[in-house]
């Protein structure tokens, strides 16, 4: 979670929402690392989850993560979710939950759901404090920008 973090740490940096993701493989060695890269690459799909599982199937050579573990610091979105199971990605360990959008545990179980062709083991809740402590800050301070009269970037 600690390399997470700090992938997160760089999406803010670059005035991205701080979330941040690693692929392991079955070993617990880093195979690739990916942050929310939304604003800066003007992607909606480019959350760090789907940043990660694009890079780990670049270093792989197989878009099958068979046996690989992702590791984010946010409870992953629908979107997330379904390229979680289609990557046939092993485990899942989030740090802090999301009660709006999450749909590993918060709003939804999709990555156990029986209609599903693959299901997914789930660690949540991994360094959640230090992880849910990087979104309100940032969001504390973009709140703050906008009621100093700063321009604030799309969400």
């Amino acid at each position: 979670m600690a390399e997470a973090i700090r992938q997160a740490q760089e999406a803010q940096a670059h005035e991205d929402v701080p979330v941040g993701a690693v692929v392991l493989d079955s070993h617990g060695e880093v195979v690739a690392t990916g942050e929310n890269r939304r604003e800066v690459d003007q992607d909606p799909t480019a959350h760090a989850e789907i940043v990660a599982l694009r890079r780990a199937s670049e270093v792989t050579g197989n878009w099958h993560l068979d046996g690989c573990t992702l590791v984010v610091t946010l409870e992953p979105c629908m979107m997330c979710a379904g390229a979680i199971v289609l990557a046939r990605v092993d485990r899942v360990v989030y740090g802090a939950s999301d009660p709006k959008a999450g749909v590993v545990s918060s709003v939804a179980s999709l990555l156990d759901a029986s209609f599903l062709n693959h299901a997914v083991a789930v660690t949540g809740g991994v360094r959640a404090e230090a992880c849910g402590r990087l979104l309100t800050d940032f969001f504390a301070a973009r709140r703050s920008g906008r009621a100093a009269g700063r321009r604030r970037p799309p969400d």
